[in-house]
């Protein structure tokens, strides 16, 4: 039985990729991608997410709250990259998960005015099952994060598409 899977979720926007990072890397960026289904705590002891200040390493627990109340499961954060301005690439355990693996990526386009945004997930659950049950669930999610990201940088051009 094949326990670990992945998924892929890219979007073109119309916003410079430094515009972008400093979006997608900040607690409320993070939860303006997530909401209205999720939030995540910052994890205690830190004051933010800034994970370009912060650096790879051990974060903390972060909680995830169904509906920004309700606590459903907890990521510990940990970060192995931090590429300021292009990437970063989690990897954590979480309640529900063994591994729980995001990398996200961001790719200027030639002129410099938009970018390429593509998240690969990978996980592994701790129940005795296989990943690729939870891939419907996982891949709506990112679609959700991405239509939330063209959402937010909609208007600055010729239009934000998406792919995955």
């Amino acid at each position: 039985m094949r326990r670990r899977a992945e998924i892929r979720e890219s979007s073109r926007l119309d916003a410079p990729a430094r515009e972008v990072w400093e979006q997608v890397t900040s607690a409320d960026g993070i939860n303006y991608e997530m909401s209205p289904l999720f939030r995540m705590t910052v994890p205690r002891g830190l004051d933010s997410l800034d994970i370009e200040r912060l650096g790879p390493g051990r974060l903390g627990r972060s909680w995830i709250l169904l509906f920004g109340i309700l606590p459903v499961d907890y990521d510990d954060l940990g970060l192995e990259r931090v590429e300021p301005g292009r990437g970063f690439l989690e990897r954590s355990t979480m309640l529900s998960q063994r591994l729980w693996e995001h990398e996200r990526t961001i790719e200027p386009d030639h002129a410099g005015t938009g970018c390429t945004v593509t998240d690969r997930v990978a996980w592994e659950p701790r129940p005795p099952l296989p990943g690729l049950l939870l891939r419907p669930l996982f891949a709506g999610f990112f679609r959700h994060r991405h239509r939330q990201l063209r959402r937010h940088f909609a208007g600055r051009g010729g239009g934000a598409s998406g792919s995955g």
